[in-house]
């Protein structure tokens, strides 16, 4: 039932990436570029997604395991640190040339442009890159 749940919802989540447009990287391309033809249609989906998830997190935050009866995973770390702002930028640098990120990367590998193979690619050197980081840092 758990891997059922996690298809579906990441089903639920390509799908509505594709939808809003997530998946277009000339889209999201113009929603970045403010100084031009500056596209706003991303961030008024960026606010419905907001407004459709403030509920489940609210009633989320008041539980202490799942719907499927595993223990909540929320996040409960606050502050800022080096490594948040310094993964955001990364982050962000990666959006800003590529056009996609992580989510729409996998969305769009079924259609064949050999730009998402590349991006994947890169994003998957980036978490092991990451992973060899974290071991060698916590040894």
């Amino acid at each position: 039932m758990i891997k059922l749940s996690a298809f579906i919802a990441g089903l639920l989540f390509g799908l509505g990436l594709l939808l809003a447009g997530m998946a277009n990287p000339g889209k999201v391309l113009a929603f970045l570029d403010l100084a031009g033809a500056w596209d706003p249609s991303l961030a008024f989906v960026m606010v419905g997604a907001i407004g459709v998830a403030i509920s489940p997190l609210t009633w989320a935050r008041q539980q202490s395991s799942s719907l499927l009866g595993k223990p909540m995973q929320i996040p409960i770390k606050r502050e800022l640190d080096s490594r948040l702002i310094g993964g955001s930028l990364l982050f962000g640098i990666g959006w800003g040339i590529a056009g996609i990120c992580p989510g729409p990367a996998v969305a769009i590998l079924l259609t064949g442009h050999w730009q998402a193979f590349v991006f994947m690619l890169a994003m998957l050197a980036g978490m092991l890159l990451f992973t060899a980081l974290e071991r060698r840092r916590s040894h």
